[in-house]
């Protein structure tokens, strides 16, 4: 099959044969001017053959996007049998996103994507000078202060962020207390399918506190927000070796279950901060020790503030509706969060929990030359 060149535009709604528009192309270098051992390149592959031919069937692929000077997005090629595609960003959280779809059943439901992203390590600057995800402005901050169905900010989400904030006035100290109280509480639950679903106030209320990514890093920000402090979501993928410790490295080349989301928490004068409590406790489940060891002491200070960069964020999207930007109709319902491909057919939505059924395949090539 002939290879094509795509390139990203925020409204493009094209064909078989087209460019996306502002995305630079393949080959361009990551950060001209800024010192290149500092960044890695990645190539993510999605391959996707829906096993379910009912017609008509769309797909919903995410993409990486650019956040502040931690990582930029590089390029999109696509190799494909089905028309139309389009890539179009989430109008509330810029979240860029690939759509197509199949009318007929005749068509092979077949989609092969290729994109390149470029990443460097964020370590927290107390100065604030080097932030490199940015300060944020006035409508993004409040967009990131807001509930959503799946993360209330009061009931018992606020009760408890009050409870664990009372006396702490400086919002960083705010923020560390919060991290720390979901480090103590929660814990990494092997049996959780996929990265958990986040829904917050079922754990308070229940008190099981066990999960995945997506429900301890959920109920961070859920317990920050209703504490006042912008907080979100980065879902995305982890897709290369790490120094840090083993059991957030990923080795080979697939990496089609090695989905991951991250938080973020907002403090004035500081920017966006980087945190991760859901990897401190996959560290202590996964490399056997305890969470007062000096490893996963070690852990814990570094990701309040930190995180390394052999992991690729997708976006903040959290319970939307997915599109058909041509079209305007939505998807039959609402999304929790946009991390894994996404597919419906007349019978309905297939498990993106299940790849092999589904059927698609990630996989990452770090580019050293």
């Amino acid at each position: 099959m002939k290879r094509r060149q795509f390139l990203f535009s925020t409204a493009a709604a094209l064909g078989a044969a087209g460019s996306f528009g502002s995305f630079p192309a393949f080959g361009q270098t990551a950060a001209p001017g800024a010192a290149a051992a500092r960044w890695r390149e990645f190539e993510l592959t999605y391959t996707v053959t829906l096993t379910d031919r009912s017609a008509p069937a769309k797909l919903w692929l995410p993409l990486p996007h650019s956040a502040g000077e931690y990582q930029r997005a590089l390029g999109v090629e696509l190799r494909s049998t089905a028309v139309p595609v389009r890539v179009y960003q989430d109008e509330i959280y810029g979240a860029p996103i690939l759509q197509t779809e199949w009318p007929t059943s005749a068509t092979e439901p077949t989609i092969e994507i290729v994109t390149r992203v470029a990443t460097r390590d964020r370590v927290y600057d107390p100065t604030g000078k080097t932030n490199l995800a940015g300060k944020g402005d006035a409508r993004e901050l409040a967009v990131y202060l807001k509930p959503s169905p799946s993360m209330p900010v009061d009931g018992i989400v606020g009760e408890t962020a009050r409870k664990i904030t009372a006396g702490i006035p400086r919002p960083m100290d705010r923020a560390r207390a919060i991290y720390d109280w979901v480090v103590d509480n929660t814990f990494r639950n092997p049996k959780t399918r996929g990265c958990g679903i986040g829904d917050i106030k079922f754990m308070l209320e229940t008190g099981d506190l066990g999960g995945k990514c997506a429900d301890i890093n959920s109920l961070y920000v859920g317990l920050a927000r209703a504490a006042g402090l912008p907080a979100r979501e980065i879902f995305g993928i982890r897709c290369g070796s790490g120094k840090l410790t083993k059991s957030l490295s990923v080795g080979g080349s697939n990496i089609t279950r090695a989905q991951h989301c991250r938080a973020e928490v907002h403090i004035p004068g500081q920017g966006w901060i980087a945190v991760d409590p859901a990897d401190v406790r996959k560290v202590v489940l996964e490399e056997d020790v305890a969470i007062d060891s000096p490893h996963a002491q070690m852990i814990r200070k570094r990701l309040f503030g930190s995180w390394e960069m052999n992991w690729v964020g997708f976006n903040y999207a959290r319970d939307f509706h997915l599109t058909v930007p041509a079209v305007g109709t939505k998807t039959k319902e609402p999304i929790s969060f946009f991390m894994y491909p996404h597919a419906e057919t007349p019978k309905g939505a297939l498990d993106h929990l299940d790849p092999d059924a589904f059927k698609y395949q990630i996989t990452t090539r770090e580019i050293t030359a």
